[in-house]
Formats: C-alpha cells, structure tokens, sequence
C-alpha cells in the first residue's frame, strides 16, 4: 500500500572538456533494431563503449548492424541526436560517450553501477537503491545518505523522460538501443537543468517489421538472466513493442547470523510501446514500463578500526571486549557478515508517457507528457554489527512525479535552433521509523555513568520520522547554432528557470515504555541519555527562487575530419531544503537556519578537438575542462546517532578540472580496439567548516582558546570543525582509464557460417576518498578490472558466447562507511568476485 502524509559522442577534456566515444561495428552480427534500414550500420561492440566516433570509410564493407535512434551511419558517418537534431557525432562540440545496446548486452554493462567502468569520468556509488550517487567528473551530488531536498546534478534521461529519483540507476537497462553520457552543464537543450551532465537512454522503438529478439544467461553465484523483446505491425498506421527482462543472483556476502547471502540480485522488468502513425509527418508514441527489485540487500562488511578521539574504553575494540563481541572476520574479502536486522531493499519504480512528434517542414514539434513513480520499502542495520545496538532503520518512501515537456526543434542551411518549455512536480512522503536495542546503553554511555549498565534505558527507544517534499519548477529552454561559414558556427543558449520546495520534516521520540520523550519539561540522567540519541523536532523548511543561466559555444572546421571547439556555460544547481532534520543548539532545538542550502552557482570552461585519420579509421578527441562551483551543496554527518542520516549545508567553493582523451581504432572489419583516459582533479576549494573525519572526531568539543588534540589519540579535545579547503572531493579517482578490443574471425559451426570473436575490455581507477572529509582510514586503493568474452556469431541473429568479469579475481571496495558514535569503526562493500557465466541470444 502507497502510503500519504498529508500536512536525456566521444570523450571528454582538461579546463572544460569534451568527448565523444563511438565507433562501427567491426563484426556482421545483426538484427535490426529501432526500426533502423538494413543499410544503416552501428556502433560495435568494443568500440561502442570507446566514447571516440570513428566510422568505417565508405568503401568499407561493413555489414549492418544494430543501431539504435540517435547513433545512424550513412556513407562511413555516425550520426547522433545529442542536440536535439540528427547530425554527424564528429560535427558536435559537446563532450558526450555513447555506448551501443549490443556492447551494452556482449559486456554485461546492464545497469549503470557497470556502466561506469566503459566511461572513465562517470562515478556510481549506492550502498543500496535510495542512497545512490551518480556523478560525473566528480559532481553530481553529495558523497553519502540521500537528502529528497536537493536535485540530481546528473540527469537521467529514458525516451527523453526525466527520471528525478537515482533510484532507476540501480534497475536493469530494458530493451536499450543506446546510451549517451554527457558532460558538462545541460540546461539550454534538455528539459530538467542539470549542472553536472545527463545519461540519455533510448530505448528500441516500435517497428512496422515484424522483429524479435531473445537472450539467455546463466552464471556462478546461481546467476540467471532472461531478456525478449518482440515488435511488429498491428495494423497498417499502429505498431507495437513489448520488451521483459529479469535477472536474479545469489548474493556475494554470506550472513553468519541468518545463515543467508546478502547483496544479491531480483530485479523485474517489462516496457510496452504503441507506435501511432496517421500520416508521415506525424507519430503518437504510448509507452508503459514497471521494475521491481527484491534482493536481500543491503549489508556491509568489518574492514578495520581507527583511532579516534573519543576515550579508549569507548572506542569499538574495547566496547567489543566488554559485550563479548567479535566480528565473524578481520578479512573484509571472506565476504562474511553477523547483521542482525532483517534486511530488506524492495523497490519499485515505473510510469506512462506520450510522445507526440509532428514534422513541420524544416522544423518538428515535440511534447513529452510522463507520469513516473517511485515506492521504496527498505530495512537497515546501520550500526554495521551483530550487536543489538541500531534495532531498526527504515524509510520507506513513495513519490510521483509529472513532468511536461514542449519543443520545437528547426533546421536549415545557416541556421539550427531549439525552443522549449518544461514543467516538472514532485510529491515524496516518507515515514521512518529508528529503534535501538539492548546493547544501545553500553555502546553509547560512558562506562564511568552507571546507565550504561542498564539496557532499559535506551532499549526500545525508537524515533519515528514523517517527512514530505512538494518540489515545482518550471523553466523556458533554447539553442540557437549559426553556421557564419561552412566552418565557422556559434552556439549560444539561455535558460529561465524557476524552481518551489516545500518541505516539512518531524521526528517524534518515545522510549521503551512508549513515554514520549520530549525537549520540554523536567530533565533528568536518563532523559538526557535518550536526547543524545534521538532529539525530537518538527520543521517546515521553504525554498523559491527565479534563475537565468546561458551558455556559448564556438567551433571551427580546422579540415573535413578536425573540429576545435570552445563552451562557456553559467549554469546553476537550484537551492534546496533538510528533509532529514537538521542539527539542534545546546536546548535541543532545532538550528533553523540550517533548515535551507543555497543555490550552487557553476561557472564551467571546455575546450576540446575532434579528429579523425587514416581513412577515418582513427579517431582521437582530446578535452580540457574547468568547472568552478560556488555554494556547494554537501553533505554533513557530525557522527552522533540523532543526525546519523546528515543534513546538507554550503561549501565555499569547489573547482574539478581535467583532461580527457579517447582514442579509437578500427583498421579492418576483423579488428578493432579502444582506450579512453581521464585525469580528474576535484578538490574543495574553500570549506573551512566541513565536519572532521572521525580520527579528529568524538573528544570533548574545544571551547574558548583550547586547542585540538593530534589525530587519532584517544581523550584529546576535538575541533568543533575542520578546515578541509585543497582536500580531495569523496568517490573520484584522479586518474581513469577503460580499454579494450575485439578480434574475430570467419569460422563454420554446426554447418552455420559465421564468425569466431574473442573480446577484452578493462578498466582502472586510481585511489579515491570514501568520506565527504577525507580520512586515513577511508582511502580505497586503485584497482584494475578485466573481463573477458569468447563466442561465436552469425549474420541471421545467433550469437553464443562465455564470459569472465574480474577474470583476475580482484579484491577491491565499492565504498566504506565510518560506523556511527566515533568509536574508529571502518565497514564496508567489496566489489564483486570474479563471476562467469554463458549467454545465447537470438535475433530475427
């Protein structure tokens, strides 16, 4: 039950940079996807994911393939609708990286967690559906638990519907002809204003030709995976498409306690598609779709202890000693757990849309009209232990959302421009409940206070939360491209955009009796025991504001093949409202000021080159970006139990800059390969009130001219804050790569022709923080990753093949969490083992 309360091509570059990755495909696999001609040919496999265009030269005999709306080859060219309009990727200055749906299938790429490893700046992090992050050049959203007040900084886009909840991140791609990953500020050409980037999804479309297709896999760890889609006429003017995916794993953590495998795999897909067309210049799009997951998930691991401040004998080991506790292993990659909460991560996601397109001439209209909804159910243990010390921890939440799009797309020989209007609304509630247990009292008093001997005091004490967020905004969107000379194009846009939240939040405490626990009234030892865990407080936090943002772009044809290009964009990142509480004074009330965060204010510079050589059988793109951010909206977690799930607030300033490079090549239909590059430097650039990482953390706070104690020695005093300014930004690695190749060969098989392929693709990432304020104990280590795949295909659609991810079985984390109360406790996620499995797949 749904509960109320009531009250959208090749690589990126250094100062501002741009890529484009794409690249034909090399093999003659294919069924014909989206409608597409049979002369009209695709990105390939290993190159698809290469984020480079390189396109066969004409006299090529590349055969068809699938192809996908958005990414066409006509005459040895790859054209892609990044702009709103279908043109050559080489001819578009916007650092974007498309991914083709057949590399998306033959690399196990089906969700957007794996999709990172084929687009070096792109950075997804989730310790469970709703506290995903999806970051790109290392902006997007805040490092660490989820707050419904702010906006995504990185669109997603499915069939040009904006998708507002991170959560459809996490789902299985369905029925997908390609992706494209763009970087940089989109806010002049897509509906919802985005200052990080978008991923742009399209899906296959219904075609007028009857078509199917079917693929199967099975895998270590009981892995399952089943996906069929079918398109064809139903009559002369409708057609129709139905696509179904399902996928199930057992988990790679194993649970002592319930003797179960957790951070598995269930997830549940279907999409329908009515295709109307009365006349040619006209077509009426209806599309459905519904996901669910529930996996038994999500959990962590013990990765090690740190010293804090906070006393010794209040620090985890000793803590542990006193409650005879133990964790099942000092190896985090045993993969073993003792949660003693039930765990639950059930999520369902879904919507209707219609698209209406009318081709006017030289110019085509187009509405979107969607409807999207969102229900999460979870369950918790977020002490990280067997310990009865966090019984219970959920928030289930519910949202619906409306969104209206309006745009007129024209084109002609000097001039190319897109007009639009958007409107977006947003309901979420949300009703949490939090519980501690019987060893609350011993882990969080003080052993000198004789209450920390007595489990009733904070046994049962539970908190409930009921929140809801009213989000408006309401914006009017253009571009306009002026080709001064055949060489020669300007670029500018301009966005008005006004944005309305609503919000309130109330948290409402009582203990193991069911007593209320209030901030009024007489006080004694054991009432304020139960404040510093749970303070009870009620807000209604409001945030509007009107917004003007632009962009200008020039580039230049330096020859048929180079184009050089240069963006300036003043975007911004709307302000937003604590939909998870805020911190409270000395009286336990709540800080009010802290209730809103202000706009982020995004200055962002690019510069970057496209080429092509050797028969356009090369590509290489080179990019420099700078993006400087003004009132960054981060996210704080001060490490006490009664604002464990943090509160957001403005860093001074942030700046990520960087360089990218992607290199492509494709010299014969038998070979080709890939490598894309990216260096990342994303720091704050003034937070001098950040909250302290937990070895500054947990002594008795300074007052007056008291100064801090050295890091991580027990009983020293501990800054009220930390200066964090030239420190790098949580989850981005300064240096990633992904590469790969394919080879193949004709070979016959079972008196089928056809071809024998063997295929790698690879990826590296360097170190990066997993605390919004780095920490010695947070850092994870780089890591490499291989995969491999070995099959054989044939021109009518069979294609079989075994594959390796992780061939080499690398031990290496997804992100660690710093345990609540500063007692030094470091959990964790490992990344997936090595897996391995066969898919056959079908075409017709």
């Amino acid at each position: 039950m749904r509960k109320t309360f009531r009250g959208p091509l090749p690589a990126p570059l250094p100062l501002a940079c741009l890529s484009f990755t794409l690249m034909l495909a090399a093999t003659p696999a294919l069924a014909k996807e989206n409608g597409a001609r049979e002369d009209v040919a695709a990105p390939t496999a290993a190159a698809s994911a290469a984020g480079t265009a390189v396109a066969a030269s004409s006299d090529d005999e590349v055969p068809p393939t699938s192809v996908g709306t958005g990414a066409h080859d006509r005459g040895g060219e790859i054209f892609v609708t990044a702009r709103r309009r279908q043109e050559s990727s080489q001819d578009v200055p916007l650092a974007i990286s498309v991914v083709g749906g057949e590399h998306i299938d033959s690399t196990g790429s089906f969700n957007v967690g794996r999709l990172q490893q084929l687009t070096p700046t792109l950075q997804f992090y989730s310790s469970n559906p709703r506290n995903t992050a999806v970051n790109i050049r290392g902006l997007g959203v805040p490092f660490g638990l989820t707050n419904d007040g702010i906006e995504q900084g990185v669109g997603i886009y499915v069939d040009d519907v904006y998708n507002s909840r991170v959560a459809s991140a996490t789902f299985d791609f369905l029925d997908v002809a390609q992706i494209e990953v763009l970087r940089g500020p989109q806010g002049t050409l897509y509906g919802k204003n985005t200052t990080a980037g978008a991923i742009n999804i399209t899906t296959n479309q219904p075609t007028f030709d009857f078509e199917g297709k079917a693929e199967v896999s099975i895998g270590n760890y009981n892995f399952k995976q089943a996906k069929a889609a079918v398109s064809g006429p139903l009559t002369d003017k409708l057609a129709a498409r139905l696509a179904i995916s399902s996928t199930s794993r057992k988990g790679t953590i194993y649970n002592v306690v319930t003797g179960e495998h957790i951070q598995g795999q269930d997830n549940l897909g279907l999409r329908g598609q009515l295709l109307w067309k009365p006349t040619e210049d006209l077509e009426v799009t209806l599309a459905g779709d519904f996901s669910a997951q529930d996996a038994n998930c999500c959990g962590s691991v013990y990765v090690r202890t740190g010293l804090t401040q906070r006393a010794l004998n209040r620090q985890f080991e000793a803590l542990s000693a006193a409650l005879g506790y133990a964790p099942p292993s000092r190896n985090a990659f045993d993969r073993l757990t003792d949660l003693d909460t039930d765990l639950r991560a059930k999520n369902k996601i879904g919507g209707a849309s219609l698209r209406v397109k009318w081709d006017l001439g030289q110019g085509t209209l187009t509405s979107i009209s969607a409807w999207r909804f969102w229900d999460w159910d979870p369950s918790n243990d977020r002490d990280f232990t067997g310990l009865p010390i966090v019984a219970l921890s959920q928030n289930p939440s519910q949202q619906d959302q409306y969104t209206q799009e309006l745009r007129y797309n024209y084109s002609s020989d000097k001039i190319d421009f897109v007009v639009g209007a958007f409107g977006f609304y947003q309901r979420i509630d949300t009703q949490g409940t939090e519980a501690h247990g019987t060893a609350s009292s011993r882990w969080n008093i003080a052993p000198s206070n004789a209450l920390s001997n007595n489990p009733a005091v904070l046994n049962g004490l539970v908190a409930y939360n009921t929140q809801y967020l009213k989000n408006t905004s309401a914006a009017l969107f253009g571009q306009l491209s002026w080709h001064i000379t055949p060489e020669l194009t300007v670029q500018p846009g301009v966005r008005l955009n006004y944005d309305k939240k609503e919000g309130y939040y109330q948290r409402r405490v009582f203990d193991g009796a069911g007593n209320p626990v209030l901030t009024t009234g007489p006080t004694n030892a054991i009432k304020t025991a139960q404040l510093a865990i749970f303070t009870p407080q009620e807000i209604s936090p409001e945030f509007s504001d009107w917004n003007f943002s632009y962009d200008f772009t020039a580039s230049y044809k330096v020859a048929p093949d180079v184009l050089v290009y240069g963006t300036y964009a003043k975007s911004f990142k709307s302000g937003g409202i604590n939909q998870n509480g805020v911190p409270t004074d000395t009286q336990n009330n709540p800080i009010l000021a802290a209730a809103t965060v202000k706009p982020e204010d995004v200055n962002h510079y690019e510069l970057g080159i496209k080429s092509q050589f050797w028969d356009r059988k090369a590509t290489l793109n080179l990019s420099i970006f700078r993006t400087d951010i003004k009132n960054y909206q981060a996210n704080v977690n001060n490490g006490q139990f009664g604002v464990l799930r943090g509160y957001l607030a403005n860093a001074g300033a942030v700046r990520s800059q960087g360089v990218e490079a992607d290199f492509s090549i494709r010299p014969s239909e038998r070979f080709n390969a890939y490598v894309n590059g990216a260096y990342t430097d994303a720091t704050y650039r003034r937070f001098v009130d950040a909250p302290c990482p937990p070895e500054l953390s947990g002594g008795t706070t300074v007052t007056g001219t008291q100064v801090p104690g050295a890091a991580g020695v027990p009983g020293a005093l501990s800054p009220a804050n930390c200066n964090i300014s030239g420190q790098r930004l949580p989850g981005v690695s300064k240096w990633s790569f992904s590469f790969g190749a394919e080879v193949n060969q004709p070979a016959t098989l079972l008196g089928q022709e056809g071809e024998v392929y063997f295929g790698y693709d690879g990826s590296y990432r360097s170190n990066f923080s997993s605390n919004p304020s780095p920490s010695a104990y947070t850092w994870i280590d780089g890591y490499s990753l291989s995969n491999f795949r070995l099959g054989f295909r044939t021109d009518n659609g069979f294609d079989i093949y075994g594959w390796v991810r992780n061939a080499f079985d690398q031990n290496y984390f997804d992100q660690l969490f710093v345990g609540p109360g500063n007692t030094g406790l470091i959990a964790g996620l490992p990344g997936d083992p090595r897996t391995w499995g066969l898919t056959v797949r079908y075409g017709f």
